[in-house]
């Protein structure tokens, strides 16, 4: 009979608890799996408190790193969180002293990914992380092992569960974007500081690693381009209604013949195509890949359920004694750093609000300072009102040049017709 697999868990939260639950429940299922049994040998948190999991059986340390000098431990599952302090020196002690690592840390890869790639395989040890992508969505195993006879050209995903339930929101019921995420956070689905969800910076650690993952280069967390949802207005959302699409928070990474782009920010999508009609908290990752076409993926992207069935698909994966191939797919030594596309060269179409002074002219002068950037228009809206009051005019362009939009846009802010910042959102062809 083959030797067990011993497991030690750093962070017993929400999806740890679920881990260790399924690996201690579950323990006979698991095995007939792989033809080896697991065992959940120690674990580590903050306290001994009751998670509804029996952990009696399980040694207990107080200092996660611990678990990496353990001689009864053969794979370090980490779900501590946090690019720095006490889960990278878990990571980094595990794959030092020979074992292989599991973790669902997606700021951690994004900013030491490729460091951390090239220890694991000089060790010959496995780094898996497909929870720290889009939950239980398997999007990490197609891109390194499955999408891989045709080079994959693009990836664009809805990648931040909470900015989609709030945009969803916004959008069913008319409400601002303050009041939906006050209601998020009282449904659990927003954190207490929402910076990092609503910001972009989560959706922008995700494509850090998907980029990586689809084309070969080194992650790139401090190159990407990232918008939150926080300017996004009822209007903006009814506006989009009426010229049948909908706004999403898009995680979008191409690669070009002048570079790569990559870039976080809310998209207008076309009503009716697979990410557009994704909604609530659910996650969607579309793969472009030549010729064997696109792949549309979706599913939850957080949770305990989600994720933990993640983790522990990486687990199994690791107790098979699979070959253990490179974490991005392609050893570390050959992820360069991307050539970026340059901001110039960046091309769309965009939805374009102003909020004007209803007064003879101001279309003009918006018209002429667009024209002047050769910026032409697709279609437009305009809401009369009583003459003199605040009136909001939205248009689409044609593809346009988006740095020449940004500087249209800041002339036109600066006239004294217009009350407020002008809002600019990509029109995504999905």
């Amino acid at each position: 009979m083959s030797t067990p697999l011993r497991v030690g868990l750093a962070g017993l939260g929400t999806v740890g608890a679920g881990v260790a639950k399924v690996l201690i429940d579950d323990a006979r299922a698991l095995e007939a799996r792989v033809g080896r049994a697991l065992q959940l040998t120690a674990v580590s948190a903050r306290s001994k408190k009751d998670r509804g999991v029996d952990l009696s059986g399980v040694a207990f340390e107080q200092n996660p790193v611990a678990l990496a000098e353990r001689g009864d431990v053969d794979v370090v599952v980490e779900l501590v969180g946090g690019e720095e302090g006490a889960a990278r020196s878990l990571v980094e002690s595990a794959l030092r002293n020979k074992k292989h690592v599991v973790t669902a840390n997606k700021a951690l890869l994004a900013h030491h990914g490729l460091a951390l790639a090239g220890l694991a395989e000089q060790n010959g040890l496995a780094l898996k992380f497909e929870a720290a992508v889009a939950g239980g969505i398997p999007i990490v195993k197609a891109l390194r092992e499955s999408l891989v006879a045709y080079p994959v050209t693009a990836v664009r995903g809805i990648l931040n569960g909470t900015c989609n339930f709030i945009l969803t929101q916004m959008e069913s019921t008319g409400r601002s974007f303050g009041d939906v995420l006050t209601e998020a956070q009282k449904l659990g689905y927003a954190e207490a500081d929402p910076t990092l969800d609503v910001g972009g910076g989560d959706t922008a650690h995700k494509l850090t690693l998907l980029a990586s993952l689809a084309f070969g280069v080194a992650p790139d967390y401090a190159g990407m381009s990232v918008t939150g949802i926080q300017h996004i207005s009822p209007d903006d959302i009814k506006f989009a209604r009426e010229f049948g699409y909908r706004i999403k928070l898009l995680g979008v990474a191409r690669k070009t013949d002048k570079g790569v782009e990559q870039y976080v920010q809310p998209a207008m999508v076309r009503a009716g195509t697979p990410l557009a009609d994704v909604d609530s908290s659910f996650n969607a990752v579309v793969a472009h890949a030549g010729e064997a076409g696109a792949f549309f993926f979706e599913g939850r992207g957080a949770g305990r359920g989600p994720t933990t069935s993640a983790v522990i698909a990486d687990i199994l994966d690791v107790a098979r004694g699979e070959a253990f191939a490179p974490a991005f797919g392609r050893p570390a030594k050959t992820l360069h750093k991307a050539k970026a596309l340059p901001h110039e060269e960046r091309v769309s179409a965009f939805y374009l609000r102003f909020h004007v002074l209803d007064v003879p002219g101001v279309m003009a002068e918006i018209s002429r300072h667009l024209a002047g950037e050769n910026i032409s228009i697709e279609s437009m809206l305009q809401r009369g009102r009583a003459p003199g009051e605040p009136v909001a005019i939205v248009m689409i362009t044609h593809e346009a040049s988006q740095i020449a939009v940004e500087r249209a846009l800041r002339t036109i802010a600066a006239s004294d017709k217009v009350f407020e910042a002008p809002c600019m959102i990509p029109m995504e062809t999905v």
